[in-house]
């Protein structure tokens, strides 16, 4: 079954088309990627499979069925920003946030022990939002958005603004949580590297899906590989008659897949005695597809 179904979706805000007649799918259990920079239309998409904003035209399928007051309960969202109250404890917000689904009682008791034992909340459950660091703040969004057991998470730019290792760390716990739990996980973001581990990338931009497939399939359309030669003199290079430039103590050249590499190296085996393949990553990728750098915000 498909969690997610998105048939020539449309949402404008007067002139503006934030999202432009755009079609996926996600896969029941599938790790999706939704990669682009800043005003791409991904938080938009989000806002229509929540329910929070009404598309313009098109279809949204959530489990087989239109967006309404159901299919709402099998998603959770972590927002860009965080929605929880500052002034009250993570575990007043979790009370507030359970109550709207109906959990209360030792049912709430019993799903914020598992919450606390899969996010590592501890203690944090008593001290006040407002007082809790960025990467803290953050397993308490998810925790709101798990506390009643979604089957579909949406994390919309989840590590915007983190530090390196608390971003890691937020990973962990997603990653935790697709090993545990088996739930969809939705992301959309603007970090490359964040989008190389998922099932299936769409790249967006300017409101449209301007590419569509697995990472590997995205690298062997769009990305080149490099082959980097150590211990090899310029001139014995210059007999490949290919295209090469500096890369620390040795020699880059691009080819156009792997095949092409192994071809070059069992050609040429008196040159390539010290070398390493790399194959070409989703910086180039988006780069190739939209004309923008990775990482522009």
């Amino acid at each position: 079954m498909k969690a997610i179904e998105v048939e020539h979706l449309k949402k404008y805000f007067g002139t503006v088309k934030a999202v432009d007649d755009i079609t996926f799918s996600v896969e029941e259990g599938e790790f999706f990627a939704f990669l682009g920079v800043n005003g791409a239309g991904k938080s938009t998409t989000i806002s229509v499979l929540c329910g929070k904003e009404e598309k313009t035209d098109g279809a949204v399928r959530i489990e087989g069925r239109p967006v309404d007051a159901g299919t709402k309960r099998v998603i959770g969202v972590v927002f860009q920003d965080s929605v929880l109250d500052r002034s009250l404890t993570v575990e007043e917000n979790l009370v507030c946030r359970a109550a709207l689904y109906g959990i209360d009682g030792e049912t709430f008791k019993r799903r914020l022990g598992e919450l606390s034992r899969l996010l590592s909340l501890g203690e944090l459950l008593r001290r006040p939002v407002g007082k809790l660091s960025g990467g803290q703040r953050r397993r308490a969004d998810i925790a709101r958005a798990l506390v009643h057991s979604p089957r579909i998470l949406i994390l919309d730019e989840p590590t915007t603004g983190l530090d390196p290792q608390t971003r890691q760390q937020v990973w962990e716990v997603v990653h935790l949580l697709r090993k545990t739990q088996r739930i969809t996980v939705f992301l959309t973001t603007h970090y490359m590297e964040e989008a190389a581990d998922a099932d299936h990338v769409v790249i967006l931009d300017g409101g449209k899906v301007m590419a569509d497939d697995t990472p590997l399939g995205l690298k062997n359309r769009y990305a080149f590989d490099a082959i980097t030669l150590y211990h090899v003199g310029e001139e014995a290079l210059q007999s490949l008659s290919m295209p090469y430039e500096r890369a620390g103590e040795g020699f880059r050249i691009r080819v156009k897949s792997t095949a092409e590499a192994t071809e070059l190296i069992l050609k040429h085996p008196q040159l390539f005695t010290d070398y390493e393949v790399t194959k070409g990553g989703m910086d180039e990728v988006f780069l190739t597809v939209t004309g923008k750098r990775g990482g522009d915000r």
